[in-house]
Parts: C-alpha cells; sequence; structure tokens
C-alpha cells in the first residue's frame, strides 16, 4: 500500500507578518511593464485584464487558500503535487517553477535598466548597448542573492520598498492621464467597438502575457514556514493583493491610454515614456525622471522576492533527497538556504548571457519573455490539477501535524473542484497561445521549434535530475507510486 510523502520540516524563522505579506503579493503580483504591453492593445485589453483577473489570478488565490491552509508546508506546490501525484510530479513541477524563473530575472532587470535611461539625458547613448543591460542585470542579481543569503529578515525590505515603490510611478501615471484628458482629450479612442478583443495573432499573443502576468499568489506560500500565523495572514494578504493588482493594472492601462496613442506604447519603457511625453505637453520637469527612479526600485523589488521564493524549491527537493544534501542545508550563522539562494542567483546571471546571446536588446527581451510564459504554465497546471485530485480524495495525510478539522477551510467540493477546473484550463489554454510565432517573425517554424525544444529539454532535464537524484541521494525512499 502506497505511503503519502512526508512533507518538508524546516526550523521556521517567521520573519514576515501580514504586511510583509501583503506587499510580497504585490510586488511579485504586479509588473509595471505589462502595463505598457497592454497600452499598446488598445482598449480591448481593459477586457483582456478583467478576464485573466477573473479566470486566473482569482481561482489561483483561493486554491492556494485552500490548499496553504490544509497543507501549510515549506514548498508550497511542490508539496500539494507531491500529495496529489507522487514524488516525481512533485519534483517535475517544482523543477519547471525555478527553471522559469531564471529567464524572468533578465527580463525584469532590462525592463529596470531600460528605464534608468530616463533618470539623464546622456544615458540614452546606452539604449541599444548590450553590454549596459547585461552589467546592470548581473550587479543586481549579485546583490540581491548576498541579500537572501544573510537572510530574509534583511531581504524582505527589498520587496517592501519594491512594493512601495510601484505605487509612485502609478499614481504619476494615473494623475498625468486624467490631466492630459482634461487639457487635451484622450489619445486614445474609446468608442464601444474599441472594447471588443480581435483574434489578431499579436492579439492572441498577448492575451497570453496577459494570463502570465497575472501569477504571483502562489509565490509566498514557497515559505510558508517563514510566514507568521500563516492560515490566517496568507488568506486576508491574498484577497487584499487581489483587488489591489487588478485596480493597478486596469487603471493603469486606462490612463496610459489617455495620455499615448496605443501605437506609440513600447514594451521596454512604455510607462516612462507616457510620463515623459504627457510631461513635455504640460511643460512639467522631472517627473519623468521621478517615476523612472520608482520603477527601477520596483522591478529590482520584484526580482528579489521571485529569488527569494524560488529558492526554497531546491532547498525543499535537497530536504527529499533528489538534490545533494548540501542544497537542504541552513546556513550555520544566518539559516537560511544558502546553496539553494547562491544556484538560484548564478544560474539567473547565465540566463543574462544566453538570452542576449546573438540578439538586440529588444529581441532578447522578447525571447526571455516567451521562454517564460511556455515553461511557467507547467507547475500552474499541476497547481490546479492538484486541487482537483486532492479535492476527490476526501482525506489528509497522515504526516501532517495538523488535523483535516483544524485544517477546514469554506469551500465545498464543487467549488474547489471548479475553481481548479477554471485555473487548468486557463493555464494549459495560455501555453498554447504562446507557442503562436508572433507576426514579425521572419522563420515562425524555427521560432516554434525552439520554444517547444526548450520546454521538452527542461523536462527531460529535470526528470534525468530527479531520477539520478534518487538513485544517488536518497536510497531508503518509501514507495510512493500511485
Amino acid at each position: 500500500m502506497s505511503t503519502a510523502p512526508s512533507l518538508p520540516k524546516v526550523a521556521p524563522s517567521r520573519v514576515m507578518g501580514f504586511r510583509d505579506l501583503f506587499l510580497f503579493y504585490v510586488v511579485t503580483g504586479i509588473s509595471l511593464r505589462w502595463i505598457a504591453t497592454a497600452a499598446g492593445h488598445g482598449p480591448s485589453s481593459l477586457v483582456i485584464w478583467f478576464a485573466g483577473w477573473l479566470f486566473l489570478y482569482i481561482p489561483l488565490a483561493l486554491s492556494v487558500i485552500h490548499l496553504s491552509s490544509r497543507y501549510p508546508a515549506e514548498g508550497g506546490f511542490y508539496v500539494w503535487t507531491k500529495l496529489a501525484f507522487g514524488e516525481q510530479a512533485g519534483f517535475l513541477s517544482a523543477w519547471m517553477y525555478w527553471v522559469s524563473n531564471l529567464p524572468y530575472f533578465p527580463a525584469v532587470l532590462y525592463f529596470a535598466a531600460s528605464n534608468v535611461l530616463f533618470l539623464h539625458p546622456a544615458l540614452h547613448q546606452y539604449a541599444q548597448k548590450p553590454i549596459y543591460f547585461i552589467a546592470f542585470s548581473v550587479f543586481f542579481l549579485v546583490g540581491l542573492t548576498v541579500l537572501n543569503i544573510l537572510g530574509l529578515n534583511l531581504a524582505k525590505w527589498v520587496h517592501n520598498l519594491g512594493a512601495i515603490a510601484m505605487w509612485i510611478p502609478a499614481l504619476i501615471v494615473v494623475i498625468l492621464g486624467f490631466i492630459a484628458w482634461r487639457h487635451f482629450g484622450s489619445a486614445t479612442s474609446f468608442a464601444p467597438r474599441n472594447f471588443i478583443p480581435t483574434a489578431r495573432v499579436q492579439d492572441m499573443l498577448f492575451w497570453s502575457v496577459i494570463i502570465f502576468s497575472f501569477i504571483g499568489s502562489e509565490s509566498a506560500s514557497l515559505m510558508a514556514e517563514e510566514i507568521r500565523d500563516a492560515r490566517r495572514n496568507i488568506p486576508r494578504a491574498l484577497l487584499l493583493a487581489g483587488v489591489t493588482v487588478a485596480l493597478c493594472y486596469m487603471l493603469g492601462t486606462f490612463c496610459v491610454l489617455l495620455a499615448i496613442p496605443s501605437a506609440e506604447s513600447s514594451n521596454l519603457d512604455g510607462i516612462a515614456q507616457a510620463v515623459a511625453h504627457t510631461t513635455s505637453r504640460l511643460h512639467l520637469n522631472g517627473i519623468t525622471e521621478f517615476a523612472a527612479l520608482f520603477i527601477v526600485i520596483s522591478n529590482i523589488g520584484a526580482a528579489g522576492a521571485y529569488l527569494a521564493a524560488a529558492a526554497r524549491l531546491p532547498f525543499v527537493a535537497g530536504l527529499d533527497g533528489y538534490l545533494p544534501a548540501a542544497f537542504g542545508k541552513l546556513h550555520p550563522r544566518y539559516k537560511t538556504p544558502w546553496i539553494s539562494v547562491l544556484s538560484q542567483g548564478l544560474f539567473g546571471i547565465l540566463f543574462v548571457f544566453l538570452g542576449q546571446a546573438g540578439s538586440s536588446v529588444a529581441g532578447a527581451y522578447n525571447i526571455l519573455v516567451a521562454i517564460a510564459v511556455v515553461i511557467t504554465m507547467v507547475p500552474f497546471m499541476f497547481l490546479f490539477a492538484s486541487m482537483i485530485r486532492l479535492e476527490s480524495r476526501h482525506r489528509f495525510p497522515d504526516q501532517l501535524n495538523n488535523s483535516a478539522s483544524e485544517a477546514s477551510t469554506s469551500f465545498t467540493s464543487f467549488t474547489s473542484k471548479t475553481l481548479g477546473l477554471i485555473g487548468f484550463t486557463t493555464s494549459a489554454f495560455a501555453t498554447l497561445l504562446s507557442l503562436i510565432p508572433p507576426p514579425e517573425e521572419p522563420h515562425k517554424l524555427l521560432y516554434l521549434l525552439k520554444l517547444l525544444g526548450s520546454a521538452a529539454a527542461l523536462i527531460a532535464l529535470g526528470l534525468l535530475i530527479f531520477h539520478l537524484g534518487r538513485r544517488n541521494f536518497s536510497p531508503d525512499f518509501s514507495d510512493s507510486s500511485r
């Protein structure tokens, strides 16, 4: 008879309270760079924003609340997938999530670096120089890695500052958008027909990006052992952050469209560009530089938050014996999973160079985003499938310290399964959309093969690491086959 795999146990530091948790969800759930991308697709993007929030963020947040209440442990969806589908599926979901963050780091830091150029006209000369973007990304990845090794009690202030900094440019965009509308009229037509999404290829690719932009509510559950009163604080923080995320994305996009035509919005610097365009028309000085500075800080904070969360996955894999035991060790002084954090930082730096190789700055950014979308949705499909599978069993693993009655949530079995089905379908839909080559891509078959090949290679590598680790590092596994 099979036994449920044990849950990883670590010595809790409990350094994150409700405020820290809410700010963590804000900085991981909102990325100002997607507002620029959305504005480039006109008023119909507002409809897509709402659909993405309704069909991904809400099912994801409620699934995390439900599962983290019933199965609280360091590792989050890694633990849930392992309980639902076995050791191999759990490891594979964690592996794909971990790997998906590697192209994320240079992508979000490239966006930050592009906004630095707005701080002074003399910096514009670096806009097409890859060496600048590489140096910027490497410098901050090294700094964030060191901070996370020193401890979450220090690193969390980077996340908190990033979340707070995010509000400054968002408020500036909103205020300037309405001022521009009052003085000059709207730069974009908001006729009802413009709100209808089209089925053009470039718009369908955009849908996958919007769905991708709503992930983040799963992140803090990876550090459950470091959250004070997780069962109480995670639901409250997630629900408040959910409203915040939706409002920021939709209102920010609307106000960018008020300020500049959608055709002038750029992926890499659209927010700062909208501010610069509007302040120039209003003859206001210094606001663009001010907004750009806080955009930079917010994106550095987001990179630090995801580095902290994703680094916990190699840690619990080391505890479970799928990676060398060093990955599951805490630093003797700082009590942090320092080998896991260090490996996350080093591989992130490697992807800075891999993404840039043979590409322009814009080309490198676009391919990094495409790869991230494809491989990121795999662990989310596992998460939603686990929601359905675990609910169907109506039981709890013996290894949990908490009884089922203590872990109850307000969701019925039907509600839980419906949330899982909606989330799984949305994640699968986003994955299929992200495989469509962009219209400007001259070698569409090669583009598709590159994305599929990357995903297949990463899955194969993950399975290889799993089986090698099972054989070499954990010889005494219980049979956990389903």
